[in-house]
């Protein structure tokens, strides 16, 4: 990692420092909703009505609480890895380990999502208007979070590396 002036002034650790910020302004979205997620999935099995759910539905509800666990995890990595390594000129590494964890909780989240969608839908009416739902739910998540962003990036003219986090 270089320390030196870079384009605009900015140094490496100051870009780094930078991107580290911003993708912890990203996180700090959805980590509110993942916990919120979360939460409440952890109080369903208490709730009277869970006895009724099928095995099919119980297994969606367990899909539903793992990914919002590994979701709430890989959203609360970042910060907590900056913590064990304060100090210890990684912060280049920390904000690539830290993209990795935010699109690996996007994706767990997805699923959360789509499985906790799915499972209220069919419990309220039936199988197929579940599947439909969640189907829709999931398209969703996936062309909105990473398909559309995917083919804007692809589409993007190369850009040099002080330029990352930028747009």
């Amino acid at each position: 990692m270089s320390n030196g002036p870079e384009t605009g002034g900015e140094t490496g650790g100051d870009r780094a420092d930078r991107n580290f910020v911003e993708l912890l302004q990203g996180a700090r979205v959805a980590v509110t909703g993942v916990q919120v997620l979360f939460a409440f999935l952890l109080t369903v099995p208490f709730s009277p009505g869970f006895t009724r759910l099928d095995a099919f539905d119980r297994r969606l509800f367990f899909v539903a609480l793992v990914s919002a666990a590994i979701a709430s995890i890989c959203y609360i990595a970042p910060a907590a890895q900056h913590r064990v390594l304060f100090r210890q000129g990684l912060k280049e590494t920390l904000v690539r380990r830290s993209n990795f964890y935010g699109i690996a909780g996007a994706l767990a989240l997805a699923v959360s999502m789509t499985a906790a969608t799915m499972l209220v839908v069919d419990y309220l009416f039936d199988s197929t208007i579940g599947v439909l739902t969640a189907a829709i739910v999931a398209l969703l998540a996936v062309w909105t979070w990473f398909a559309q962003p995917a083919l804007d990036r692809s589409k993007a003219p190369e850009r040099e590396p002080s330029d990352e986090g930028r747009g």
